[in-house]
C-alpha cells in the first residue's frame, strides 16, 4: 500500500503518536505560548498607557510652556514699559537739572557782568575825578600865580556857596 491509502494500523499508531504529542504540547507547550502571548499582550498594553500618558504630559507641558511664554512676554512688555519710563524720568531731571544749572549760570554772569560794570564805573569815575583834580591843579597854579588873583577866586567860590541856585562860570580876571 501507499501513502494515499494508510492501513488501520499505521493509521492507529499515527492518531496515537500524534494524540500523545498533542497532549505534550496542551500541557506543556500551550500554556508557555499562551503565557508569552499574554505577557506580550500586557506589554503591549503598558505600553500604550505609558504612551498615551506620555502624550498627555507633552500635551501638560506644552500648555505650561505656552503659559511661560506668554507670562515672559508680559514680564519682557513690563520691563520695556518700566524701562522707558525710567528713561524718560531721567532725561526730564537731566533737563530739570539743565535748565536749573544754566539759569543760575546765567543769573552769575549778570551779577559777575553787573559787578564788573560797577567796578569799570567805579575805576572810570575814580580816573575822570583824577583827571578832573589834575586839570583844575594845572589850571589853578597857572591863574594864581600872584596873591590878587588868589583872593578874588577865594572870594568867588564863597559868593558860590552862599548862592548854590545862582551859578557862576568861572571867568579869567
Amino acid at each position: 500500500m501507499g501513502l494515499l491509502q494508510p492501513e488501520s494500523g499505521l493509521l492507529f499508531w499515527m492518531t496515537l503518536a500524534f494524540g500523545a504529542v498533542f497532549f505534550l504540547v496542551a500541557k506543556f507547550g500551550f500554556p508557555v505560548i499562551v503565557k508569552a502571548i499574554d505577557d506580550r499582550k500586557h506589554y503591549i498594553d503598558s505600553s500604550l498607557d505609558a504612551a498615551r500618558k506620555a502624550r498627555q504630559q507633552l500635551s501638560e507641558v506644552e500648555t505650561e510652556k505656552r503659559m511661560m511664554r506668554m507670562e515672559a512676554e508680559a514680564e519682557r512688555a513690563d520691563i520695556l514699559r518700566t524701562a522707558a519710563e525710567e528713561r524718560e524720568r531721567m532725561l526730564t531731571e537731566a533737563r530739570e537739572q539743565a535748565a536749573g544749572e544754566r539759569a543760575r549760570l546765567v543769573a552769575e554772569a549778570r551779577a559777575e557782568a553787573g559787578a564788573e560794570r560797577e567796578a569799570i564805573l567805579r575805576d572810570a569815575r575814580q580816573q575822570v575825578a583824577l583827571l578832573a583834580v589834575a586839570v583844575t591843579e594845572k589850571m589853578l597854579r597857572c591863574e594864581l600865580q600872584d596873591k590878587t588873583s588868589q583872593t578874588a577866586l577865594a572870594e568867588r567860590l564863597l559868593d558860590e556857596i552862599e548862592r548854590p541856585k545862582n551859578r557862576t562860570t568861572c571867568t579869567p580876571d
